[in-house]
């Protein structure tokens, strides 16, 4: 019942059109009900009448009614089927921003197990078959409520006796629905998760297309695809073999209906109980009976459908976001990016801590190099002061306040992060560097790009600024997109600075033209650098090596170097390498 509430809620807003639609449905619901009545007072009535100039009166009468009915039919038929529609998408909108927006607040943790393939099913394919619920899943079931009473009431009136057998051979359809309607469900449902994993592997081998084509693994993914594809087609099969059983079965009661009818009529007429025009008009009505039956069979499956999907909608709605603002959060006015961590312990699982009670003050202005060997919990400790991940013990402060007392988007807003694997969203240079302050100016792109030092290369393309950059920046080297990388972080001008190993993938050449970019940017913030060249960090203020055992050694480069601990072994090591 509260899913079903959840679904309606979403109405409110277009109350009005809703009711609009059911009032051309009654409209239109009612003039299919009136036709036989006519047509059974013309074989009664008129048609018998020994004048033919009052049959010609009468008909032409009742004819300009009929044609003034379908005209109004006409513009109900329209209106309940372009804006109902209309309405749908409406809904449907609302709910793919909902979904959209609510996805924007959950944390990385969400998204460490949760594919993007099978999220983009659920905003997608879901959401369609939740509009088109939302249209006709009211209209099909008003329509039919009313057209089963009123043709119930007017059989009754005909003959009650068949209309008596008509309703108990109605019955036994409605079990029979029911009965697949449970088990058509179940195996909806499995479909829902079946072409989600099937989307998920689409979007997983096409995002790796040139890792796949490098190790010439297409066979590998094809046999993947196949093997999701197939899963998929099973349970399409049984879900189809259950329609079929669901709709052949309704044809035959269908057909028993008018046996009924046929064989009924047959005896009343012979014992003189119903005469012939009745028995035309109760066939006609037959007709209008089977309508909305047909249609309670379709909103049925509907309903499945649009219900299953509408409860694979409410599971991401229904997922909180573990990290939020607290309701006293406050903004981080002026912040001068002193960082503290005190006694602070975090785990990706209950079983073992990565980072363990960390006690460290970064204060305002220094560079501070992380070091240490992979699985330290070097871009891990990162993380945690932009919020990406929740402390389990202890607490974080910049400028002395808890960042769990700050509002995220003012914390975040503070801090600029540039990284090894650089996302290029699809677009242009100018729009990829503008991302890093939405509401700029051209001027102060190009300025950004000229810190950067990549200005001069996007002034030597065809299109400049408004050059394309291809999915993920595929048309710009790893060198240029960390340039963009950059000029975006000069462009939001943050307080506090993250640099995670921005130059281990890059070239000798690129690395020493993108650290001076670097050196440039980190002027009079708080930076905080991830190396994995060691040469890149001599400079530092302080250099922490983290291992999993927590914070190992301390200091500058040279007395780091002096001690002959942890440092020093991988600085020689990779002297020794170059």
């Amino acid at each position: 019942m509260k899913r079903i509430m959840g679904f309606i809620s979403y109405y409110k807003p277009y109350k009005k059109l809703f009711f609009a639609d059911m009032f051309c449905a009654l409209i239109l619901s009612a003039i299919d009900l009136v036709f036989p009545l006519i047509v059974r007072y013309l074989l009664n009535d008129v048609y018998v009448l020994p004048d033919s100039n009052k049959i010609l009166k009468y008909v032409l009468i009742i004819g300009s009614a009929l044609l003034g009915m379908y005209v109004i039919r006409f513009f109900c038929q329209y209106f309940i089927t372009s804006w109902g529609h209309i309405m749908g998408a409406r809904m449907e909108a609302d709910m793919r921003r909902d979904i959209f927006e609510h996805l924007q607040k959950l944390s990385f943790s969400y998204y460490d197990n949760t594919n993007t393939g099978k999220l983009m099913s659920r905003i997608v394919t879901d959401l369609f078959d939740i509009s088109e619920l939302a249209h006709h899943g009211p209209e099909d079931l008003f329509i039919s409520i009313l057209k089963l009473a009123g043709s119930f009431i007017i059989l009754v009136t005909i003959n009650l006796n068949i209309t008596l057998i008509l309703v108990l051979i109605t019955f036994v359809m409605l079990y029979f629905s029911v009965f697949y309607n449970s088990r058509m469900r179940d195996v909806f449902k499995r479909n829902r998760e079946k072409i989600a994993s099937v989307n998920a592997q689409v979007q997983d081998s096409l995002s790796g297309i040139r890792v796949v084509k490098s190790f010439a693994n297409e066979e590998i993914e094809n046999s993947k695809f196949k093997k999701g594809n197939m899963e998929f087609l099973h349970t399409k099969n049984e879900s189809y073999f259950i329609m079929g059983r669901f709709f052949s079965g309704n044809g035959f009661f269908q057909g028993v209906l008018y046996l009924a009818v046929i064989l009924g009529g047959g005896v009343f007429i012979s014992s003189g109980s119903l005469n012939i025009s009745d028995l035309v008009v109760y066939i006609l009505y037959i007709n209008i009976f089977l309508n909305p039956v047909d249609k309670l069979v379709n909103f049925t499956e509907q309903f499945q459908r649009g219900l299953s999907g509408f409860e694979r909608f409410l599971e991401v709605l229904e997922t909180e976001p573990d990290i939020k603002d607290k309701a006293d959060a406050v903004e981080l006015k002026n912040p001068k990016g002193n960082i503290e961590f005190r006694g602070v312990s975090f785990s990706y699982n209950e079983k073992h801590n990565v980072l363990n009670n960390i006690d460290i003050k970064i204060p305002a202005g220094k560079n501070v190099a992380l070091v240490g060997p992979s699985g330290g919990g070097k871009t891990t400790f990162c993380s945690l002061i932009p919020r990406f991940y929740e402390i389990n013990e202890g607490a974080i402060t910049i400028d002395g306040i808890d960042i769990r007392d700050i509002k995220l988007r003012s914390l975040r807003s503070s801090i600029g992060i540039v990284q090894q694997d650089v996302y290029m969203f699809a677009g242009s240079i100018g729009e990829n560097i503008g991302y890093g302050k939405p509401e700029t100016t051209q001027e102060e792109i190009v300025e950004a790009a000229k810190k950067a030092n990549i200005h001069d290369f996007i002034m030597s393309l065809d299109d400049g600024y408004d050059t394309y950059v291809g999915e993920r920046g595929v048309k710009l080297s790893g060198g240029q997109k960390q340039r963009v990388s950059i000029a975006r972080v000069f462009l939001k001008n943050p307080p506090i600075l993250i640099l995670d190993e921005a130059t281990s993938a890059l070239d000798n050449e690129s690395e020493k033209f993108i650290q001076n970019s670097l050196e440039e940017l980190s002027k009079n913030r708080t930076t905080l650098v991830i190396a994995h060249r060691l040469s890149t960090i001599r400079n530092a203020d302080e250099i922490i090596v983290l291992t999993d055992e927590g914070i190992k050694e301390r200091g500058n480069h040279q007395d780091l170097i002096e001690q002959r601990g942890v440092y020093a072994y991988l600085y020689n090591m990779q002297f020794q390498e170059a």
